[in-house]
């Protein structure tokens, strides 16, 4: 499995389990709205939203302009990179956490930003339905005959 894994998606994967630990259910590659994609999303045990974005090398950071878009979607968020990455490029005004495929620590911890309460309703309906989409999909897969989702023929009402 590793082995098909890209160098972010390890750093998500040892974010994920260090935060399980600490009790947040982690989900991975969220969309909280259209056109953003959060690397990891988590939901803390008070009701907390987390966001930490993983960065496995300059050119990854560089790269993404669209970080700050994901300061109104979350309570805290976190940069979370390996050992060797520069974090002198890292903005202050964020967490960090210090990550491998395997674990991970958070070694700055994020300041504080309260979402609105209208705001983590939704997000957090949105979380439980896709981690429950995701799961779903682990358990069935292929939902009826070789995929294709089971139906009438047309014209005729199924009968449920």
């Amino acid at each position: 499995m590793m082995e098909n894994l890209q160098p972010g998606q390890k750093l998500a994967r040892g974010v994920s389990r260090y935060l399980r630990s600490l009790g947040f259910a982690p989900l991975e590659e969220f969309v909280p709205v259209r056109g953003l994609r959060v690397d990891v999303m988590a939901l803390g045990p008070k009701g907390e939203l987390w966001v930490i974005e993983c960065k496995s090398s300059r050119a990854d950071y560089q790269s993404d302009s669209k970080w700050e878009g994901y300061l109104d979607w979350c309570d805290r968020f976190f940069w979370a990179v390996d050992l060797e990455f520069p974090t002198e490029l890292l903005s202050d005004s964020a967490g960090l956490i210090i990550a491998d495929p395997y674990d991970a620590e958070i070694v700055r911890m994020a300041p504080e930003a309260k979402l609105a309460p209208t705001r983590r309703k939704k997000l957090v309906q949105k979380f439980a339905r896709d981690a429950a989409r995701r799961l779903q999909i682990l358990r069935d897969p292929r939902p009826g005959a070789d995929g294709a989702l089971v139906s009438a023929p047309a014209g005729e009402k199924p009968d449920w």
